[in-house]
């Protein structure tokens, strides 16, 4: 029943939303896709051909609907996209751009690069329509490739429709997952080796249409009822020979066996790419994505001469995350995402063992940790997580209130508000307030992960206690100056100071910041080349 409940209620929730009636939209600082149908419905599938125009004057001007178009003007293929998500009054899209023979062209739109298949995502239980973008932002400083994403308004046969989201989809390509093209006659030797774009997914938009390509040889945890399918993404269940699914099933079959093995922590890195798990996993651990690892979860293998290994990737979907969801801890800004196994164990789709074996695995986890303080001291520091939502929200200033009178959902629970607002503000001040406490709570379990090795040096500090200033033996006087980033947590795990420094011949001076209270903190650096030291340091007043 429980299962049932997660896919009834956003079909009953969208029979309640009332949409306004169409209001006066003469101007936006977004750019404006106009899209008409000629009077037909759009369906699921299969897409119908309409038209498209796109209206962009860069950035910093305004863009009129009656303004020619610039961007876009053009025949396209349009059809409903998502799963729950397309249970929502405010549809979702994907968008396919052609010529007028009907066939796929690719073309830049809002400056991202040439393709032909694009998604029109339709943000309605995000009340500050920017989770799924910041997730894409945030990701592209950490991963190889992340979707990129421009909002937009969007008008459909005359009627205002709000804000969406243009964005990339998950495809082969140059500018997207840049793998080699794999062939019809590529089905021996090297060519055959990749390359492959997989997926773990639902199969298809009913929960109980469940199935795949082809089926796992373990189930995702001992004893499960649960199994995992893994799906084409290309090439194509209809375009793949025989020859390379039985190549690309054994291959995957082969890491499986490994993976389950005795010895999987001396032979994985042989297998898979290390750093890109780790970057999929700390993006999916940040937003808190509660379908993280088991729905839409994608990974790809090029061919053997470029790269051997299983790269996983690139992520997609965050429409629940950030703390929006109020089921299986969704709304907590404590716990691991990876553990949805523990928090949800009945739910149809679970986290395959994958994971979980990793994680056991201390050379993983130990990556972990250094790739988090290599993301926090910069790419993801607090200045530029906050700085990007502030971006987003001055960019929305006005959409936003354009859209809410179209979609009158603010202070209404929308499956699966955990947060109802009153307001736009309320709204954004909870996912900040949100993503602050997961930053510390994710700061404060990093470490504890770090698994410390005999040889490793602790840091020596004094005087301690301290008061106001920290002196801090960090190595020897033969390393000269080195980079270092510093870390205080606090006797409840948050983390108090973070800062780079650098030390000279192997001791580094610091200010305390004001307004510790009494107690032990644990003092964690790391260097440019990745070790890590800890020491522990007494606060006095």
């Amino acid at each position: 029943m429980i299962r049932l409940l997660r896919y009834t209620i956003p079909a009953l929730f969208c029979l309640l939303i009332q949409p306004a009636a169409a209001q006066v939209f003469t101007s936006s600082n977004l750019p404006i896709v106009i899209i008409n149908t000629g009077g037909q419905a759009i369906p699921d599938e299969p897409k119908i051909t309409a038209s498209m125009a796109l209206i962009d004057n860069g950035p910093g001007q305004l863009n009129h609907p009656n303004d020619a178009p610039n961007g876009y003007n053009g025949q396209i293929g349009i059809e409903i996209r998502g799963s729950t998500s397309q249970f929502y009054a405010k549809k979702p899209y994907t968008i396919e751009l052609r010529d007028a023979a009907g066939n796929d062209q690719d073309i830049s739109l809002m400056g991202m690069p040439a393709e032909s298949d694009w998604a029109l995502i339709s943000p309605l239980n995000d009340k500050t329509l920017m989770r799924d973008v910041l997730a894409y932002l945030y990701a592209a400083k950490a991963m190889e490739w992340a979707p990129r994403v421009r909002f937009c308004e969007v008008m459909i046969n005359g009627q205002y429709e709000g804000v969406y989201v243009m964005l990339e989809t998950i495809k082969r390509g140059k500018d997207r997952v840049n793998i080699k093209k794999l062939e019809t006659p590529d089905i021996a030797d090297t060519s055959l080796t990749g390359g492959y774009l997989l997926r773990i997914d639902k199969y298809g938009p009913s929960p109980g249409n469940v199935g795949g390509n082809w089926l796992s040889d373990f189930p995702p945890k001992p004893g499960a009822w649960q199994q995992t399918w893994f799906q084409y993404r290309y090439p194509k269940a209809d375009a793949i020979q025989p020859e390379q699914e039985n190549y690309i099933q054994n291959h995957i079959r082969q890491f499986e066996q490994m993976l389950a093995g005795s010895n999987a922590a001396a032979q994985y890195q042989n297998w898979l790419d290390q750093d890109s798990w780790v970057n999929y996993l700390l993006v999916n651990e940040l937003t808190k994505n509660t379908d993280a690892y088991r729905l839409s979860s994608y990974f790809y293998k090029d061919r053997d001469d470029v790269d051997p290994r299983i790269k996983m990737g690139p992520v997609w979907d965050f429409n629940i995350a950030f703390g929006i969801g109020d089921y299986c801890n969704g709304q907590l800004y404590t716990g691991w995402v990876k553990d949805f196994n523990t928090v949800c164990p009945d739910d149809a789709w679970i986290i395959h063992f994958w994971w979980e074996k990793l994680w056991q695995t201390p050379s993983f986890r130990q990556r972990v940790v250094e790739r988090w303080s290599e993301l926090r001291a910069n790419a993801w520091s607090d200045q530029t997580l906050f700085g990007t939502i502030d971006s987003l929200s001055s960019l929305l200033n006005q959409a936003q209130l354009r859209n809410f009178q179209r979609w009158p959902v603010m202070g209404t629970y929308v499956w699966p508000n955990a947060f109802v607002g009153n307001n736009y503000s309320e709204e954004q001040a909870y996912l900040e307030d949100w993503l602050q406490h997961r930053l510390e709570w994710l700061d404060a379990q990093m470490t504890t992960l770090y698994v410390k090795q005999p040889e490793d040096p602790a840091v020596r500090v004094f005087p301690n206690p301290a008061n106001h200033e920290l002196y801090i033996k960090a190595g020897s006087e033969k390393d000269g100056m080195l980079n270092y980033s510093v870390s205080i947590f606090s006797p409840d795990g948050r983390v108090v100071y973070r800062e780079s420094h650098q030390s000279q011949f192997g001791m580094m001076k610091m200010e305390l910041p004001g307004g510790l209270a009494t107690g032990l903190y644990v003092i964690r650096l790391m260097d440019t080349r990745g070790q890590v030291l800890t020491g522990k340091v007494f606060i006095a007043e």
